[in-house]
């Protein structure tokens, strides 16, 4: 085991046998495995779910009781916009202020609660094996409660994601489970956050999907839907019992947007901005970064230095404050001005861009939503064929599909704020045009480019892994006399397993070589697979993926090497 390994597995982990059904043969085998550790994950995501959501909602509570009483000196909950009439000028200081607490606590308590959290869960999810400390599922909300709630404009999103995950990954640790296990937990206590604020869980299960589980498997699948679905259910049961308000987060109306050309047209036009806001958005965070980073000073005062941005920010422009999620609404209803919508637009990216940079604590999706909402409705005023609000919308799901490159989701997301599926074709449209143009202009999302900047690589595209897809018999070698006393070796491979099985078993016993049975009475040596050997399976990837072959002609067939027959 090297550094890295080490790291990542701790000397006190132990290992979990595989109870994964031994397989016979290629008849043998499924679609998707199932093992009895599934119906334990099933179990304990509706729990954790459950946790999740109330201190999802706790947090929203929390930011919004800071808000008031720094700001108006009142005591109330509710979210809303920082209101600077009464503290004028000096409310410039509140964001400072803010800044200085949080950089206390990442010095003194955790630096990790430093960002916007979407990137620190997958970095806990793929270089430290799902282990989140306990201390941050309390830092970090806190951190990001003071931050938002003195005026930071953020979102809550995020570090409700972490700190849901951070709950999650606890339960796993207790329990302990292997780290594909508490990833499961860890994913489903941040889709239960996403749904406790937003109340849209297919899409925080989509997003599970497309940014924090790196698989498709019932195993990861069925836990993280249900903490999604378990979190919804609260959700709907704090309204009826009037712990909740019964309100949407944020209002929205029938788009009634239809699949004219009209609109279809216009879509592709606010895909290629949003996907161009996405650039912006991400060259602006990391730029104000790097420029941080030239600071003679300790990265402790950065975010006041960055709230000393936001409070000027705040004077030019109050809407550019905290949350946003009543801005966000207005535009989305249309009731904005030409004016104010470009206004926000250029104050909100400045200020968000400097704060985010200075890595403070607060989430980015409510910030890009108010963007792409904004710029939406400024196409909007030129675009045919739709009111103002439906171009927010589409504006808004494309700056989601952009930044965040999880189209899926930003389709559903909007989906399940409007329940319009007449949205869906124009949905569709601006989410692929607008992820399209990210991939194209950027080689990392603002998520991935801070691991990045950590000396790590994270790749987002999946495939099918051709030793899942290949036998061992369509790739062993044969017999020869070099490799007969491997006859009585006690690990061998089966003919009719797939190649990933017996990769495996070569990596748990530390054996290159195996010898490879027939099943029959008795078992019939009929060759041995190497190393080597699983490189094979590779093969025909980069065939499919390098050779090029001019059409009407009859397609390359990968066959079996000669050495392959016995």
């Amino acid at each position: 085991m090297d550094r890295k390994q080490a790291d990542r597995y701790p000397s006190d982990a132990v290992a979990v046998p595989d109870d994964r059904p031994e397989r016979s043969g290629e008849r043998a085998l499924g679609d998707f495995a199932f093992t009895p550790a599934m119906a334990r994950l099933a179990l304990l995501a509706p729990a954790i779910a459950i946790l999740v959501t109330v201190l999802a909602l706790g947090l929203l509570e929390l930011i919004g009781a800071i808000t008031h009483l720094v700001y108006t000196g009142t005591l109330a909950t509710s979210i809303t916009t920082p209101d600077t009439s009464k503290l004028g000028a000096w409310s410039i200081f509140v964001p400072v202020v803010g800044g200085l607490i949080v950089g206390a606590m990442a010095k003194l308590g955790s630096e990790r609660i430093r960002g916007h959290g979407i990137p620190e869960a997958m970095e806990t999810i793929l270089l430290r094996g799902s282990r989140m400390e306990p201390r941050l599922a309390v830092l970090k909300p806190l951190s990001s409660a003071v931050s938002i709630g003195m005026g930071g404009p953020f979102g809550a999103e995020g570090p409700i994601i972490v700190t849901g995950g951070a709950v999650g990954s606890i339960v796993g640790q207790l329990m302990h489970l292997t780290a594909a296990e508490r990833r499961c937990l860890l994913v489903g206590g941040a889709a239960a956050g996403m749904t406790a604020v937003f109340g849209t869980p297919l899409a925080s299960v989509l997003l599970a999907v497309e940014l924090l589980l790196f698989e498709w498997r019932p195993r990861s699948i069925v836990p993280v839907a249900l903490a999604a679905c378990t979190a919804e259910v609260t959700r709907e049961a704090l309204v009826r019992a009037g712990l909740l308000h019964a309100a949407p987060l944020f209002p929205v109306t029938a788009t009634a947007a239809s699949g004219g050309m009209r609109v279809a047209a216009g879509a592709v036009v606010v895909g290629v901005a949003g996907g161009a806001l996405a650039w912006a958005m991400t060259k602006c965070v990391y730029g104000a970064e790097d420029l941080f980073g030239r600071l003679p000073l300790h990265w402790a005062w950065w975010p006041a230095i960055g709230g000393l941005v936001v409070g000027v920010g705040g004077l030019l422009d109050p809407r550019v404050l905290g949350v946003g999620y009543e801005t966000i609404g207005a535009e989305l209803a249309g009731r904005l001005a030409l004016g104010a919508l470009v206004s926000l637009l250029l104050v909100k990216l400045v200020v968000w861009s400097v704060a985010l940079g200075s890595n403070t604590s607060g989430g980015i999706l409510a910030p890009l939503l108010m963007l792409g909402a904004a710029l939406g409705a400024v196409l909007g005023a030129v675009l045919p064929g739709a009111d103002t609000g439906t171009w927010a919308l589409l504006g808004m799901a494309a700056a989601m599909a952009g930044v965040m490159r999880s189209p899926f989701t930003s389709i559903v997301f909007a989906l399940e704020l409007t329940h319009d599926v007449n949205a869906l074709l124009p949905l569709t449209i601006v989410c692929t045009i607008a992820y399209l143009v990210s991939v194209a202009t950027l080689k990392r999302s603002i998520l991935t480019e801070k691991i990045a900047r950590r000396g790590f690589h994270v790749s987002r595209e999946y495939e099918v892994d051709p030793l899942h897809a290949l036998l061992v018999r369509d790739v062993m070698s044969a017999v020869t006399a070099e490799y007969e006393p491997l006859r009585h070796e006690p690990v061998i491979a089966q003919a009719g397993e797939t190649l990933r099985q017996a990769a495996d078993r070569m990596l748990a016993s530390g054996y290159s070589v195996l010898p490879v049975f027939e099943n029959g009475d008795p078992p019939r040596l009929v060759g041995v697979v190497r190393q080597a050997d699983l490189l094979k399976a590779h093969e025909r990837v980069l065939v499919e993926e390098r050779v090029r072959e001019r059409p009407l002609r009859p397609a390359r067939r990968l066959e079996p090497t000669p050495e392959a027959v016995p």
